[in-house]
């Protein structure tokens, strides 16, 4: 029997502006648009919830924005912070899939179609990264689980913000049916317009088009279109690095300046950093401690073992690497810790054996 794949399509809850209002917890709760100011020609980057009901959204020009709605705070975007969580993110994503596809900052392609974790269930997996994208960044995720990635990419955006929607096999063909050929992903204004006024309103419609009439009309994008009516994708999940260490980290809530908590905090994410590392069948030599302080500032410290590392081996050498910071004598908000220099021997792994079951894979 073929091998059943398991796709997650994991798309961060308006990231930039969730990003902010985190950070500024004075813009919780109100519109906020990160982008240029309301008095130049630059466009909106991102929005809030709040902001996306005044019908304010990606793309459009600030003073549009403005003019919708006049009190909506303006901030530029801090690119940088941006590329520190999405990284966060990419982490959580790794400690589950075998491969990895960013699709930008704030979304990627997981297939997790041999992750042995909670007995190979996709929807429990991406329960589990969204839990820890919430725990670890303190914002909210998205995820759309499916056998490929066209309708995964669809599923994520089906219960929108702080959603999971599974689409399993037997529903695909019926799923597409009724969708609006505008909501296929690959398929934008020009070509729905396109498509329309050949009578394409539905994946129903677009169903009843052969091969060749898609092709005439399309190109090359017709083999695609003809696929996707039926609920086909067989394109892979193509990862772009290959995984080098595994890690975990959190945010407090407030500010902490006692070293022994922060202690227990490490120990605490070097418990699920080694029970994740001997799932995966690998051995590391390197432990890194992460510590960004209340300013923003952050620092690393490494120590590389001449043995694998042990949960005893941590026990002696976080306290080690924590002295070499400035937690104590300035507030720390956030910690994290990764293991790295994985031997050899220990990425040739086995792939597990895969549970057929419908019920079981979704």
């Amino acid at each position: 029997m073929t091998r059943q794949r398991k796709i997650i399509h994991v798309d961060m809850d308006a990231f930039f502006a969730s990003v902010e209002q985190r950070d500024h917890p004075e813009y919780l709760g109100k519109p906020l648009i990160v982008g240029g100011q309301p008095d130049s020609r630059g466009v909106v980057a991102a929005c809030s919830y709040e902001a996306r009901k005044f019908g304010i959204h990606s793309a459009m020009p600030c003073a549009r924005a403005y003019r919708l709605c006049p009190h909506a705070i303006f901030v530029r975007p801090r690119f940088e912070a941006y590329r520190e969580v999405s990284s966060q993110i990419r982490e959580i994503f790794w400690r589950y899939a075998s491969e990895v596809e960013p699709l930008s900052l704030d979304e990627a392609y997981l297939d997790v179609s041999y992750t042995a974790e909670f007995n190979g269930s996709a929807t429990l997996i991406a329960q589990a990264i969204k839990r820890e994208i919430l725990e670890e960044t303190r914002l909210t995720a998205s995820a759309g689980v499916s056998y490929n990635k066209f309708l995964a990419k669809i599923a994520s955006d089906m219960d929108k913000p702080d959603g999971l929607y599974v689409i399993r096999p037997e529903q695909g063909e019926k799923f597409v049916e009724t969708l609006p050929v505008g909501k296929f992903h690959g398929i934008g204004p020009a070509t729905e317009t396109k498509m329309k006024k050949l009578g394409i309103e539905t994946g129903l419609d677009l169903r009843q088009k052969t091969l060749a009439e898609l092709t005439e009309r399309f190109g090359k994008a017709g083999q695609y279109y003809f696929n996707i009516a039926r609920a086909i994708d067989e394109r892979p999940v193509r990862s772009q690095r290959i995984r080098k260490s595994l890690g975990k980290e959190t945010t407090f809530a407030d500010d902490v300046l006692s070293v022994p908590e922060l202690t227990a905090k490490l120990l605490e994410l070097a418990g699920v950093v080694l029970e994740n590392l001997n799932k995966q069948q690998l051995k590391a030599r390197t432990v890194t401690v992460k510590v960004k302080y209340a300013n923003f500032q952050q620092v690393t410290r490494a120590t590389t073992l001449e043995q694998p590392v042990t949960l005893q081996d941590l026990k002696t050498v976080i306290p080690v690497l924590l002295k070499r910071t400035e937690a104590g004598t300035t507030p720390v908000r956030l910690v994290g810790l990764s293991l790295s220099s994985f031997d050899e021997q220990s990425t040739d792994k086995q792939v597990p054996q895969l549970a057929l079951d419908l019920i079981e894979i979704f």
